[in-house]
């Protein structure tokens, strides 16, 4: 009895340790929790004051320029009154176009190759480490690419010169959206279509994108949100334009560099057709991304 007694009383000892070491580690998971989520949250607060702020201002200063000369007329000669962007907001506009125009089939048969043709291919692996370095270059080094590529041997800047930087941008964004979209589609769709005698490059473009074109549409819209506002590949390529154009083989006006020239300006007028510019991009951008995520939203039909 003694024994059993002893033995007993050393297995209550050992579970109270072991209880109170899982109290213990419970208690420290506890607080890193804590503390963790406290600076995710702080962090999170800084970053929308922050935002908030930066919006604020815009549509403070923005609004107050929104009007329809901005819209109907060009831009005005230094220290001229009035005055709008209506050659630069056409200018944008035709570049974006002749933008989606090229980008959208080389990246969506690209992100149906590496999705349905190179899963072990030497050739895919060396096309994804391409766009991935693609994703991640800076836009003002694509730009001076394209100034070396195009503006140097035609000897003049042109609006084409433009759609090709804001399409070696847009595209790496369009290829990665379609492999992943196109992979998420279930591999039982894919044997259903091989059992009816469909050949793979069939299944591939009709059935599979098919299934996907939801997630492949969200990310073209993505992409043009992305390239809409950038400045730096059009200082090389497009640089600008103060009359009106529909020539893309010459310089041609545009909203990011208008923006970026007039910003700069010692005139008060042109600052703020500045900020009215600022404000019709960003409306633009958001207005692109509620469609991506809400006309599109829906998963990947099958």
């Amino acid at each position: 009895m003694d024994a059993d007694s002893g033995r007993s009383q050393e297995r209550y000892e050992n579970m109270s340790t072991r209880t109170n070491m899982d109290s213990s580690i419970y208690a420290r998971r506890k607080r890193a929790n804590l503390i963790g989520l406290v600076l995710s949250m702080s962090a999170m607060v800084i970053g929308l004051i922050f935002l908030l702020w930066i919006l604020a201002i815009l549509m403070f200063k923005g609004f107050s320029a929104l009007n329809l000369d901005l819209l109907t007329h060009n831009t005005p000669a230094p220290g001229t009154p009035g005055g709008g962007m209506a050659n630069a907001i056409v200018g944008s506009l035709m570049i974006v176009f002749s933008c989606t125009l090229l980008s959208t089939p080389i990246g969506v048969l690209a992100g149906v190759y590496l999705s349905e043709y190179g899963d072990r291919s030497k050739s895919a692996a060396i096309t994804r480490f391409v766009n991935d370095i693609m994703l991640s270059a800076p836009s003002i080094v694509i730009g001076l690419f394209v100034y070396a590529l195009v503006v140097v041997p035609s000897k003049h800047f042109s609006g084409w010169a433009g759609t090709v930087a804001l399409s070696l941008i847009a595209i790496p964004v369009v290829v990665r959206t379609t492999e992943n979209m196109l992979k998420l589609v279930p591999v039982s769709l894919r044997e259903a279509a091989f059992a009816l005698g469909a050949p793979k490059w069939k299944v591939s473009t009709t059935v599979v994108l098919k299934a996907a074109k939801s997630g492949v549409m969200t990310g073209l819209l993505l992409a043009l949100a992305r390239v809409s506002g950038e400045t730096a590949p059009l200082l090389f390529t497009a640089l600008n334009n103060q009359f009106f154009s529909f020539d893309m083989n010459k310089p041609m006006a545009n909203l990011p560099v208008m923006i970026f020239q007039f910003a700069m300006s010692p005139y008060e007028n042109w600052v703020s057709l500045a900020w009215g510019g600022a404000l019709l991009i960003t409306l633009t951008v958001l207005a692109l991304n509620i469609i991506a995520r809400v006309v599109f939203r829906e998963k990947v039909s099958v």
